[in-house]
């Protein structure tokens, strides 16, 4: 709701960094709340930590209701066209592109621990800081990804799941340097996050119409993908292929996310270019009932 919400308070050339700056409170939270959250649990004990927790939502409460301007209900909405987005193509490579791409950085990240500790040789105690490093990464990476996705979507969802694909693979090699790993944590919170507010923009654009569902949904398959990830990452170390066998799991999910991505912009490209009865060709041609957008 909050990536709706921000999506519709700006120009639509702007849409993008709107999402990525509300994920940004997301990002931030992880590079401070990890560290904030364990030192207040080992020095004032844990119920304190939930004590701020809770504080830190009704402050968040008061900020939305204060802050946030109230924006008018969509006319004529009801549940099924909510329901008809899920009937457009776009949306749902959209979403198994959110599966797979975030899942490839869950495959390894699920997994730093014994990667970092017993791989790269790191004392236990350093894996907060690596976390912060991640985190550092994914801040990063959401602005830079916002940034760029307004500019020329399709082509940042390309640049951004190749390179992902590619950091994973050669973390089987970088994991075994500690200077090498912490950099590769650094990319993979960077690439992966890059990725988060076009795959959100583009099933916003997509279901058009009726984007709140389809929004939730598009969050509920990041979580999906973590789960799915930790489970295949799980798998082959089991087989006993290493600690360092997740990094190739999470490459070959982004890569297939990559290959998803190219099948929609080619899609994209055929449906605007498609002959329209009597041989004009019509450009941003859509299947009937399908919300169509044009990125520049």
């Amino acid at each position: 709701i909050g990536s709706v919400v921000a999506a519709d308070l700006v120009a639509p050339h702007k849409k993008a960094g709107a999402i990525a700056m509300m994920f940004t409170g997301l990002t931030v939270a992880n590079v401070v709340g990890v560290p904030l959250g364990t030192l207040v649990g080992q020095t004032l004990g844990w119920r304190i930590t939930f004590l701020i927790v809770a504080a830190l939502g009704v402050l968040g409460l008061l900020g939305i209701a204060r802050l946030v301007p109230e924006l008018p209900r969509p006319e004529d909405v009801r549940i099924r066209h909510e329901l008809a987005a899920f009937r457009n193509v776009q949306v749902l490579l959209a979403m198994a592109m959110t599966v797979l791409g975030f899942g490839g950085v869950f495959a390894a990240i699920t997994y730093i621990t014994p990667m970092m500790t017993e791989v790269a040789g790191f004392a236990d105690t350093s894996v907060t800081w690596l976390l912060v490093l991640f985190g550092l990464g994914m801040v990063a990476g959401n602005l830079i990804g916002g940034r760029f996705a307004d500019r020329a979507l399709m082509p940042m969802l390309y640049v951004s799941l190749g390179a992902l694909a590619l950091v994973l693979a050669l973390f089987t090699l970088t994991a075994h340097s500690k200077t090498g790993a912490a950099a590769t944590v650094v990319l993979i919170g960077a690439l992966g996050f890059a990725t988060v507010p076009p795959l959100q923009k583009r099933v916003l654009d997509q279901a058009a119409g009726a984007p709140t569902l389809a929004s939730a949904v598009n969050i509920g398959a990041f979580n999906l993908g973590n789960a799915l990830a930790a489970w295949l990452g799980g798998l082959v170390i089991a087989a006993g292929l290493g600690w360092t066998a997740p990094n190739w799991v999470g490459a070959a999910l982004a890569a297939s996310a990559l290959a998803l991505a190219l099948v929609s912009g080619a899609l994209e490209r055929r449906t605007a270019t498609r002959p329209a009865a009597g041989g004009r060709v019509v450009a941003g041609a859509a299947p009937a009932g399908a919300p169509v957008s044009v990125h520049h």
